[in-house]
């Protein structure tokens, strides 16, 4: 089974939306066969990866950060995304921290980084804002040999 994980930002400006989401679904028809999804399901790339991925029939292994990771979601509509994805997953993996720290979410992508096969990034080539973010997961899948395909639209910038 192929193994694709994803790490990306949680805002995705407009103009570059529709390209992110032509390139998910060009990496995973891409694969033939059995796939599997690692997705933490933050809002913004990886609800929208782990979306795409289960209509293409994957299974999905989310990868929850810490404890409290639902109070995390800003609003009952970003809450209920994260729900409904996360109902539909095959597996669960639980990060072993109580609270979402910077380190709870650097552990979680590392994990991600590690299991899959390929890595998608939905990333605007900047560093990572934190501890943890997207800049800094695709530097280290890069460090220990993995793939990384970065998906994003040169010229656009985030918020």
């Amino acid at each position: 089974m192929k193994r694709i994980g994803v790490t990306g930002h949680r805002s995705i400006p407009d103009e570059v939306h529709g390209h992110v989401v032509e390139g998910l679904r060009a990496v995973l028809e891409s694969h033939e066969g059995p796939l599997e999804a690692l997705s933490s399901l933050a809002d913004g790339a990886d609800q929208l990866f782990a979306a795409i991925a289960l209509e293409h029939g994957a299974d999905l292994t989310v990868v929850i950060p810490s404890e409290d990771y639902e109070d995390a979601f800003e609003g009952a509509e970003a809450l209920a995304r994260y729900l409904g994805l996360k109902g539909r997953a095959t597996q669960e993996v639980r990060m072993a921290f109580d609270r979402s720290t910077d380190e709870a979410y650097y552990a979680a992508g590392t994990y991600i980084a590690d299991s899959c096969d390929r890595l998608v990034a939905v990333w605007d080539g900047q560093p990572a804002r934190g501890h943890g973010g997207t800049g800094e997961i695709v530097a280290y899948a890069r460090r220990i040999g993995k793939p990384v395909t970065v998906i994003w639209r040169e010229g656009v910038t985030r918020d």
